[in-house]
């Protein structure tokens, strides 16, 4: 049944944890399924993402891959709408701030929340007010724990931005790492009176049991904060989308939390994935770890690369300390001894220049010339205008698409073309991301490394990584129609929080 919000304003919903890592992304995603389902028409929206793993949308703006998938949920297309301020860690203490989908500068947390941050709410405010203008729903997602209290002045994404556009708050919670209901608690009383009136209750999120050994708790958070509970969704392996930041998992997780599928051929294909400093769009192998019979790995020492039959050099936001980690590791002279003796190598943005010749930074290292690893006859020279395009082109006789996000410009001398770069022997190397999640190209690719890895791999003629990534965000979708409360949902999301909840003590600190 189709539901529609009264107004020229659509209805809205902020989705806060009490950690990071909580569930925002999925829970944000499962319920942009579950609405689009329901015939709304819905939108995502995250005013301010740290993730070094980001994607290009058709205008050529650059934003988070959580909100993009988000987009996906949804079924609608991505656009810079969705996530206006996007930060790129170059370091433990700086970013690069992407506004509205182009680069406009590095900036230390410090400058960032010092001022500019306060700047950028005007923006945030506009962009929501947009969607919220086009969509029946915009689910908004948070960032971290809206109880930063050091952060609470200046913040544009959890509840500054519920307070001035009138948002219901939902607080996730992962119960499976514990501390669920002191979490739950002590999320809503670090909140000052003014914030605590738009949180409406809780999720709780990677439940394990029996719920009804869970419901005395739910009754007694209930009785301590007058706030309910409107789901509890049970744990389930491989559920993450493309995930913001680290290590974690997203359709990699079919790989690292479950069996690998039976290979269709004789032989499984090893995958090893160096895990280089600020690697970024590692999303890229997840194409990889949908194939049946392809284990995926993340790798940090030479001698892990000796069983692999493809070692892929990922993208990196500081490719020459990537390089020198690699040389550090001695993971740089293992590549060489791979390429002698020609096994292969897939090197992607980032790790495409680190293959080359010869790197002139100026830009994001400020490094100046550096000598690459010598595997491809490419020469970079870093160029303050990130490129940032969507390309279309086709390699091994099969048509592909993906997206580049970099300031690296190759000069490329020699070698076979390769999509926007080349190949010499089994050492292959691109600027493309999302280049695998081309079904027709990524068999013949695995293909080429079976046959010089000497393995009887033989990809799955009928793996459709659009197809499984579909079936995903419908388990998402799944998983709050149900195991939440949709009725009360979207309640929320028509007519915001219920009125007169109760103050829970101390509050924010003055």
């Amino acid at each position: 049944m189709s539901r529609a919000t009264s107004g020229g304003t659509g209805g809205g919903l902020l989705v806060a944890g009490t950690t990071s890592d909580a569930g925002k992304s999925v829970v944000t995603a499962g319920i942009c399924r579950w609405l689009v389902r329901q015939g709304v028409k819905v939108a995502p929206f995250k005013a301010q993402n740290m993730s070094l793993n980001s994607f290009v949308t058709q205008e050529g703006a650059e934003i988070g891959r959580a909100q993009a998938m988000q987009a996906q949920a949804a079924r609608v297309e991505p656009t810079a709408l969705m996530n206006p301020v996007l930060l790129k860690p170059g370091s433990d203490r700086s970013s690069q701030v992407v506004l509205m989908g182009k680069p406009v500068g590095e900036m230390s947390a410090r400058g960032y929340h010092g001022g500019r941050q306060e700047q950028l709410l005007g923006t945030v405010l506009e962009c929501l007010a947009e969607l919220r203008g086009t969509y029946d729903a915009v689910i908004c997602e948070g960032a971290g724990s809206p109880a930063e209290i050091n952060l609470r002045r200046t913040d544009i994404v959890n509840m500054g931005i519920a307070r001035n556009a009138r948002l219901p708050v939902l607080v996730v919670g992962d119960i499976d790492r514990g501390g669920v209901f002191a979490s739950f608690f002590g999320t809503v009383a670090l909140l000052s009176p003014e914030d605590q009136e738009f949180v409406a209750g809780f999720l709780v999120n990677k439940f394990r049991g029996d719920v009804s050994l869970l419901e005395p708790g739910l009754d007694m958070l209930k009785n301590l904060t007058g706030r309910r509970t409107y789901g509890v969704l049970p744990f389930q392996h491989g559920l993450g989308i493309d995930e913001e930041d680290g290590l974690r998992v997203s359709l990699r997780g079919s790989v690292r939390e479950s069996e690998v599928s039976a290979p269709v051929g004789e032989d499984i294909l090893r995958v090893a994935v160096c895990a280089i400093p600020l690697m970024s769009n590692f999303t890229d192998v997840d194409a990889l770890a949908a194939e049946p019979g392809v284990v995926v790995r993340f790798v940090d020492r030479a001698e892990e690369l000796v069983d692999a039959d493809l070692v892929v050099v990922p993208g990196t936001r500081g490719t020459v300390r990537a390089l020198e980690w690699l040389r550090e590791r001695g993971l740089a002279d293992a590549l060489a001894r791979r390429a002698a003796q020609g096994r292969p190598v897939l090197g992607i943005c980032g790790g495409f220049q680190i293959l080359g010749e010869h790197i002139e930074d100026e830009v994001e290292s400020r490094a100046g010339q550096v000598e690459g690893l010598g595997l491809l006859p490419v020469r970079v020279r870093f160029a303050r205008e990130k490129t940032l395009t969507r390309p279309v082109g086709e390699a091994l006789g099969e048509p592909v698409e993906g997206y580049e996000i970099h300031h690296g410009v190759a000069q490329v001398t020699g070698g076979t073309p390769f999509l926007d770069g080349c190949r010499v022997g089994e050492v292959w190397g691109t600027h493309w991301h999302g280049s695998l999640e081309s079904d027709g190209f990524r068999r013949a690719f695995l293909r080429e490394v079976a046959a010089a890895a000497g393995r009887r791999f033989v990809p799955a003629a009928d793996t459709s990584f659009g197809s499984l990534r579909e079936e995903q965000l419908d388990r998402l979708g799944d998983l709050i129609e149900e195991h939440a409360d949709t009725d009360a949902l979207w309640r929320l999301i028509e007519s915001g929080a219920p009125t007169g909840l109760p103050f829970i003590p101390p509050g924010a600190p003055a």
